[in-house]
């Protein structure tokens, strides 16, 4: 992958151990094994908050900062904690707001 342009090598990149290898990040690989897709999708989200430079160099330091990130949340935590994906969301307690307009009374109950 040396001879690849970085936007070619992040096409060729499927798992979370290919990341972590071609951006040397050291890892462990029982982290990994129980977090690769938390850990992509972290990386993922770090990237999306950032604005990422023009130059492959540095969009590469950008991607190895937010991969090494994304890698130590999990090393640091787990991920019922960290709450990557939608589903570790759905059993917190949801907050709706309902305007007074939008109350009425049934005047069959009311009498």
């Amino acid at each position: 992958m040396d001879t690849l342009t970085l936007d070619e090598a992040m096409d060729d990149l499927v798992s979370a151990e290919d990341f972590l290898d071609y951006f040397g990040v050291e890892y462990d690989a029982s982290v990994v094994h129980v977090n690769r897709l938390h850990i992509l999708q972290r990386f993922h989200n770090y990237l999306s908050q950032t604005a990422l430079p023009e130059t492959e160099e540095a969009r590469r330091a950008v991607y190895v900062t937010a991969l090494e990130q994304a890698y130590q949340d999990f090393v640091k935590s787990d991920a019922l904690t960290e709450k990557v994906f939608k589903v570790f969301h759905m059993h917190e307690p949801q907050t709706r707001f309902v305007p007074l307009t939008a109350i009425t009374v049934n005047k069959k109950d009311a009498a």
